[in-house]
């Protein structure tokens, strides 16, 4: 379970945060929600689909068959894909709206990440200020949050146009056939009957390369299967890459918050 409260000098003053060593905080996210800009590397990694939020539709990664099962995430933590999701990237930290409809960073206290000790990253300089770290976080997620906002406004354009449509899987694996249900996909000939003007709008705002990158994205599905037969016989799959380090985005070998992909 996950317990956030707002990160504040009253509570978090004297305490330090550290950095996570492993993604079994992921471990049970079949599913995680994208963002535009990263769909282009996400595509040539995960299956990608669209799942429904009350009324509206998020692209998501589909890194697992079954519900509670990220086949991402190794047995002992690690990610073994080659491309990790930004939102996994600044945990245990992210963005909550307050009453008066404010984002403000929140901090997972259940996450074994916060502590009283010596080690870590501190929440607040002497001064009362945030530490530089934690501004970076909080830009990170600032950034992320602006790019899931465009991201909604394409969705809501994409089914608009009846474009998206119910996707039904079946893997086969050793104990059977899996249904997947739940999960939605570009309706490719919808899509190559759009007239030329509706084809122009979607262009104007940026939704093209999420009709793409979804459409050529379904060939990972075989990829996730796969994946699925083989983790009982091998549950350490593969090297971690450098995108999946514990530095949230580290580029050069310095932190850097702000760039996302």
């Amino acid at each position: 379970m996950s317990k956030f409260s707002v990160v504040s000098k009253q509570v978090h003053a004297s305490l330090r945060w550290r950095r996570y060593t492993d993604y079994r905080f992921a471990a049970s996210d079949a599913v995680v929600p994208l963002v535009l800009q990263e769909l282009p590397k996400a595509s040539r990694e995960f299956p990608l689909a669209f799942v429904a939020l009350g009324e509206a539709f998020v692209p998501v990664s589909v890194q697992g068959i079954e519900p509670g099962k990220n086949l991402f995430v190794a047995p002992d933590g690690r990610w073994v894909g080659s491309y990790t999701p930004a939102n996994y990237r600044a945990y245990p930290f992210q963005l909550v709206r307050t009453a008066d409809e404010q984002l403000v960073l929140a901090v997972d206290e259940d996450s074994g990440l916060v502590t009283e000790g010596a080690e870590g990253e501190l929440f607040f300089q002497a001064d009362g200020t945030p530490a530089p770290v934690l501004q970076e976080v909080f830009d990170f997620l600032s950034t992320l949050q602006q790019n899931r906002e465009a991201t909604a406004r394409v969705c809501a354009a994409l089914q608009a146009q009846q474009l998206i449509q119910p996707w039904p899987i079946a893997v086969e694996l050793p104990e059977g056939r899996r249904q997947v249900d739940g999960l939605y996909r570009i309706d490719e000939g919808a899509f190559n009957r759009l007239p030329a003007e509706a084809l122009v709008a979607l262009r104007d705002l940026g939704a093209l390369p999420v009709v793409y990158c979804q459409l050529l994205s379904m060939q990972n599905l075989s990829n996730l299967a796969l994946l699925a037969r083989s983790r009982p016989a091998q549950p350490v799959a593969a090297p971690v890459s450098p995108e999946a380090g514990l530095d949230f985005l580290n580029e050069g070998g310095t932190i850097n918050f702000g760039k996302i992909f």
